[in-house]
């Protein structure tokens, strides 16, 4: 079973959150060309070992976290509250 450490909630089921993908994907511009949007969507690598990855706490605080985990093993190294950018 895959547990998540919501840093609000503490240790909770995976099933209480939504996957939110890559954590490191940087999203073009709003008015970016569709190709820009299309790469940035569909055409990413499937990494296998640590990965930093976007999780919606949906059916908890409703909070959106960082997770580090291992994709091969599902080893979750820890958990974090996104940067804020200006």
């Amino acid at each position: 079973m895959l547990r998540l450490p919501c840093p609000h909630c503490g240790l909770r089921d995976h099933a209480e959150f939504a996957y939110g993908g890559d954590a490191n994907v940087a999203k073009p511009a709003l008015d970016a060309p569709q190709q820009a949007w299309i790469e940035a969507v569909y055409m990413r690598a499937n990494p296998r070992g640590a990965h930093a990855e976007l999780w919606h706490h949906v059916h908890g605080c409703r909070a959106w976290i960082v997770v580090e985990r291992d994709t091969a093993t599902h080893v979750v190294r820890g958990a974090r509250l996104p940067e804020r950018k200006p």
